[in-house]
Order: structure tokens, then sequence, then C-alpha cells
């Protein structure tokens, strides 16, 4: 098992932003923990709910390409919203973000509305599963 971080991100506290295993020889399954829309110094740039996202999907890719992923080796993403009309206002913002960043490959998806996330701040927390191939 390794830990993913981008070096120059500031460290969690208590978690790791990722994981990586191999299955087999050179086949390998990436976990990447709840990434929410602040930066890498940990600093929010915007409240707005669809470039928190876009963040959120730029810290998703960063953290697997630590592990030598790609966002077209996603297989499962959980997005977890505080607001469902919000994010449901901002879907054609989140695609154009989405397909910026993960282009155009959907994997297993889904979507939860929950009371609060732990950074006050946070709108949007989106956690992946990926396998890259051999």
């Amino acid at each position: 098992m390794q830990i993913l971080q981008p070096p120059d991100w500031l460290p969690p506290r208590g978690y790791s932003n990722g994981v990586l295993t191999e299955l087999r020889p050179g086949s390998r399954l990436v976990f990447v923990g709840g990434q929410i829309g602040w930066n890498a110094q940990q600093r929010f740039e915007s409240d707005d709910f669809a470039q928190q996202t876009r963040q959120a999907l730029i810290n998703v890719a960063a953290i697997l390409a630590e592990g030598g992923g790609r966002p077209e080796h996603i297989t499962r993403l959980t997005w977890y919203v505080t607001d469902r009309d919000e994010y449901v206002a901002s879907y054609a913002a989140i695609g154009a973000h989405y397909r910026e960043i993960i282009g155009r490959h959907f994997p297993a998806m889904t979507a939860v509305q929950v009371a609060a996330l732990v950074e006050a701040r946070a709108k949007v927390e989106i956690e992946a599963t990926a396998v890259i191939p051999a």
C-alpha cells in the first residue's frame, strides 16, 4: 500500500488523500478520499458551488496522477452535496467543468445530499475509486 500525496499540498490531518494498492502485478487500485473545493494550501477560492466542484475534481485528478492514473481510469465517483437544489441548479456549469477535467468518461456515480461537511465552507465532497491497468 502506498499513500498518495501531491508534494506541493499541505498534508491532511488524520487521513490520507489517497491510497494505491496493487491487485496483481502491474494492475493498481486507487482510492481517493473525499476531496472538497479547496486548493493545495487548503484555502477556498470561491463559495460558488460549481467552482468548488471544479476544484474538487482537479484535486481528485491530482491525487490519481500521483498513483500514475488518469481520469479515464476512474470506475466510481461518490458526490456528497450540502444542497441538492444548488447542485441541480449548477448542472450546466458542473458539466462543463467535468468535461474539462475528467473528459467524456462516465464512471458509476452516486450523489447524496448531506446535512453538512466537516469543513464549514465546503459545498461538495467527491471521492473516487480507479483501476489503473497493467
